[in-house]
């Protein structure tokens, strides 16, 4: 991935509707006595109805959108964790004599949900069901699509969803979905906390430093940010209490599966890390610029895993695991399905090592992305995670 600040000028009918969304925007700047906070924007930003990044007409991920994620750099990924679902929907079923089922939340552009299927399917292990929980119209048809070209005998188990069942059992996955999530972003200046807003000034959006607001300050204080390491800019997801109550209502036995980019809470807020992990993916380029091309490019903050396990402790669920994208897939059976699909297909022998070394090297995603595993009523030892458990972490 580059990093860049130039990026490419996007075309016209794109342009357009990037400026629908901005008027939209302003409308709320000015509803709301001039400034909304930053969080507001990163939300309207990427989910306004019909204009967000994420509900909008694009392709967003792949070769031909702005950015890839692991299920679409190889089947393997997935692969991996349909073992640990087969594990769970097994268990459940032994345990409750019930059919067991798995919902994915966000599903892209639906090749992980094929390849789950097809893997569960040839152990003789398929769920009572597939549901998919996704709130892009564009991306609905992109992974009904998917699922006819890969998958088409199964695709009568896959129903699609636009909010979460009142009552399920099984195994619910979520990849990259937690750094999706709108953020407060603070600054920290002289044992002051202050809350970044966005405001229309000079014919275009700009942050604004507001001082922030008790409870913002009372996290913010929280954090221990080293004074010296002042003025600090970061970010907190004030989202993950209500979204996960909202996981609790819903599951009523099984497992959370979230694998996302990020850090423990102690290696988030380190004083060299005092620019913020705030970032942008526009056409395969990094950049640090939000407010620009406003719907068209993805706006991603790393996830503080110590907050995701605090939050889904205070509302119920045990957290079962914690450890490195490379140890889940290893623990998953990574190796196995390496040396299956090479026997099937020994010319691809140079583009799966890359896949591998893509996956799990610490230099690539195996150290940056983390897997983290919430529980409810469930208490077998979870597959992905037998070796180099790192709870102690969070």
């Amino acid at each position: 991935m580059n990093h860049s600040q130039s990026l490419p000028e996007p075309a016209k009918d794109a342009l357009a509707h990037s400026e629908k969304l901005i008027a939209r925007i302003r409308e709320e700047i000015a509803a709301n006595d001039g400034a909304i906070t930053f969080r507001r924007y990163m939300e309207m930003a990427l989910y306004e109805p019909a204009l967000g990044y994420y509900v909008a007409g694009t392709h967003k991920i792949g070769a031909q959108g702005d950015f890839v994620t692991a299920p679409e750099i190889s089947p393997l990924f997935s692969q991996c964790i349909a073992q640990q679902c087969q594990d769970v929907i097994q268990t459940l079923q032994q345990d409750n004599e019930t059919n067991a089922c798995i919902l994915e939340l966000g599903a892209g552009s639906g090749k992980m949900a094929a390849d789950i299927l097809l893997t569960l399917e040839k152990q003789n292990a398929l769920p009572a069901h597939y549901y998919i929980l996704d709130l892009s119209p564009d991306l609905k048809q992109r992974q009904k699509e998917t699922l006819e070209n890969k998958a088409p005998h199964l695709i009568q188990l896959v129903t699609w969803l636009t909010q979460l069942p009142e009552k399920f059992e099984g195994v619910i996955i979520g990849n990259e979905v937690l750094d999706a999530m709108p953020v407060d972003v603070f600054t920290f200046l002289k044992d002051k906390v202050f809350e970044h807003h966005v405001i229309w000034h000079d014919n275009k959006l700009i942050e604004q430093l507001q001082p922030a607001s008790d409870a913002l300050t009372a996290n913010v204080k929280a954090l221990n940010i080293p004074l010296e390491a002042t003025p600090y800019t970061s970010e907190i997801n004030p989202n993950l209490n209500g979204w996960f109550k909202a996981l609790a209502n819903c599951l009523d036995k099984g497992v959370i599966l979230l694998a996302d980019y990020g850090y423990p809470q102690k290696e988030y807020y380190l004083a060299e890390r005092n620019k913020g992990t705030l970032i942008c993916h526009y056409q395969h380029l990094v950049n640090e610029a939000p407010l620009l091309y406003s719907g068209l490019q993805d706006i991603t903050a790393n996830v503080d895993f110590t907050s995701v396990a605090e939050a889904a402790d205070s509302v119920g669920f045990d957290v079962s695991g914690f450890t490195s994208q490379a140890s889940f897939l290893s623990n998953s059976g990574l190796e196995k399905y390496f040396m299956q699909t090479l026997d099937l297909t020994p010319d691809d022998q140079y583009k799966l090592a890359q896949q591998v070394r893509t996956l799990s090297l610490p230099s690539e995603m195996g150290e940056r992305f983390k897997f983290i595993a919430l529980t409810k009523d469930y208490k077998k030892l979870l597959l992905g995670f037998k070796e180099n458990d790192q709870r102690y972490r969070l």
